[in-house]
C-alpha cells in the first residue's frame, strides 16, 4: 500500500473527528482562532466571548511590566542572539541568572534552561536512562512523557494513576529486573495533572524511598506558579521538595511564555547539560524570552497577589460548579474539569451554542481522551477573570446542562447542528 494512502485511511484518533469542521465553518471545534488582546474575553468568529482556556494562570501574558520589558529585550537584542547551542556559542550571562533565579526558587542546587517543555520531557527521559534501567511512571502522565518513554530502549511498568499500593508492586519488579541487569530505577510522575487538575500523590510516592532505591522526576508544569505557599510548586504545597531528585516545569503556563527548565543536583543536571541531545543539538533560547522570563519570575515572587487573585477565581469557580450539581472530579488545583454525560453529537451541539449563543469559549474533551460517553469541558481559571465572568459561566453551565439532560442536543435541535 502506498504510505500516504495508508495515512488517509485512518487519520489517526483525533484526526478522525476532523469532519466536525467540515459540517460548519472552517477552525470551529478543531484550529480555533482566538483573536484580540490576551484577555478573559476575546473573539471568536466575530463575536466576544468569555474565554476560560488560556494557560496564563497569573495573567502575566498581557502584564503591563512584562510587555514592557518583552518590548525592550526585543528592541535591544533582536531575536537571533545569541545564534548557535548553548554549548558552542549560545551561552549569556542572562541565560545562566535565570537558570539561577530558578534554582533558589524551586529550592534547588542547579538548574538547566530548555527550549520547549514538550521536547525538553522526551530529551531529559532520553538523557536519563539506557536499556540496563527500569522506568515506573503514572498512567496518567502527559504525551511529552508517553513520547520519552517510547524512545526508552529498557523496560518500563505503568502503575494506575495515585495507585500506591501498585506502585509499589511495580517497583518489586522494576528493582528486581534492574538489579539483574546493573540498571537503575527512574519513577516518573506529576504534581499537578492537566486534565484532572489533581496533584500526584508525591508524599506517598517519596515516602517508599524507605523500601526501594530509585530517584523521582516530576512534571510540574501546572503547579510551577500556582501551587505551594510561594507557588514553587506542588511539592512545596505537599512539603516533600526535598524528595524530588529532578524537578521539570514548562514557562507556557504560569509565565504565559516560551521554554522550560529541570532542576536538580549540580552534578546531574551538569551531566544532563552535556547529554541532553535537543539542547546540544539546537539554538539556544532567545534572548528577548529569556531576559522576558526573568521578569516574569520575578513578578512570580514579588507579587503574591497573582496567585491570590488566581485562587479566589478558582474556588469560586469550583463552588459555584460543585453547588449547582456538576461534576468536577477530584481536582485540587486551578485545572477545572467538568464532567458530563452525552455522546459526540450532545457533545458537538453543546459546545457549539456555548460558543455562539451564550458567548463561553472553553475546551472540549472527548473520546479517546476520555471514555465514550463522557464530554469533559475544561476550564482554565486566571488571576485576570472576574467574579462577573464566573457568574455568567455558572449561569451558562447551568442553561447547557438542563438541555443535556432533556435530550436537546442529541435531537440535533441547535441551528447548524453536526449531521449524525
Amino acid at each position: 500500500m502506498d504510505l500516504f494512502e495508508k495515512l488517509l485511511q485512518d487519520k489517526g484518533p483525533l484526526g478522525r473527528h476532523s469532519y466536525l469542521d467540515d459540517n460548519l465553518d472552517k477552525n470551529f471545534y478543531m484550529f480555533p482562532k482566538l483573536e484580540g488582546e490576551i484577555q478573559p474575553r476575546m473573539t471568536f468568529k466575530g463575536k466576544e466571548v468569555l474565554t476560560w482556556s488560556l494557560n496564563n494562570y497569573l495573567g502575566l501574558a498581557n502584564h503591563p511590566e512584562v510587555r514592557k520589558v518583552d518590548e525592550e529585550a526585543s528592541k535591544e537584542w533582536g531575536l537571533a542572539y545569541p545564534m548557535g547551542a548553548r554549548m558552542m556559542t549560545g551561552n549569556t550571562q542572562y541565560h545562566e541568572q535565570l537558570e539561577k533565579e530558578l534554582s533558589d526558587f524551586v529550592m534547588k542546587e542547579d538548574t538547566m534552561l530548555l527550549n520547549y517543555g514538550y521536547q525538553g520531557v522526551m530529551s531529559v527521559i532520553d538523557a536519563l536512562v539506557d536499556r540496563k534501567d527500569v522506568i515506573v511512571y503514572d498512567a496518567e502522565s502527559h504525551a511529552c512523557i508517553i513520547d520519552g518513554l517510547r524512545m526508552h530502549m529498557g523496560k518500563r511498568f505503568v502503575f494506575p494513576h495515585n495507585d500506591i499500593e501498585n506502585l509499589q508492586k511495580q517497583l518489586v519488579r522494576a528493582t528486581k529486573l534492574a538489579n539483574e541487569n546493573g540498571g537503575g530505577v527512574l519513577v516518573i510522575t506529576e504534581g499537578v495533572f492537566g486534565m484532572s487538575g489533581n496533584m500526584g500523590d508525591l508524599k506517598s510516592i517519596i515516602d517508599l524511598k524507605e523500601k526501594f532505591d530509585f530517584r523521582l522526576l516530576v512534571d510540574d508544569a501546572h503547579g510551577f506558579g500556582t501551587m505551594g505557599a510561594t507557588g514553587a510548586g506542588t511539592g512545596e504545597e505537599q512539603g516533600v521538595q526535598d524528595g524530588i531528585d529532578l524537578y521539570f516545569s514548562t514557562f507556557a503556563k504560569s509565565m504565559a511564555s516560551i521554554g522550560a527548565f529541570i532542576s536538580g543536583d549540580h552534578d546531574i543536571i551538569d551531566y544532563l547539560r552535556y547529554n541532553v541531545r535537543s539542547q546540544i543539538f539546537a539554538k539556544s533560547l532567545p534572548m528577548p524570552l529569556v531576559i522576558g522570563n526573568l521578569k516574569r519570575l520575578e513578578l512570580l515572587r514579588s507579587k503574591p497577589e497573582l496567585k491570590e487573585n488566581l485562587w479566589k477565581i478558582v474556588n469560586a469557580i469550583q463552588k459555584g460548579l460543585t453547588d449547582n450539581g456538576f461534576n468536577i472530579g477530584t481536582t485540587k488545583s486551578p485545572v477545572t474539569p467538568v464532567f458530563l454525560k452525552g455522546s459526540l453529537i450532545s457533545a458537538t451541539n453543546l459546545v457549539k451554542d456555548l460558543r455562539n449563543n451564550l458567548n463561553i469559549f472553553c475546551s472540549m474533551i472527548v473520546y479517546p481522551v476520555v471514555p465514550k460517553g463522557v464530554i469533559m469541558l475544561r476550564i482554565i481559571p486566571t488571576a485576570v477573570h472576574s467574579l462577573d465572568d464566573v457568574n455568567q459561566t455558572i449561569e451558562a453551565f447551568k442553561s447547557i446542562k438542563d438541555k443535556l439532560d432533556s435530550g436537546f442536543y442529541e435531537e440535533e435541535a441547535v441551528e447548524g447542528a453536526i449531521v449524525k
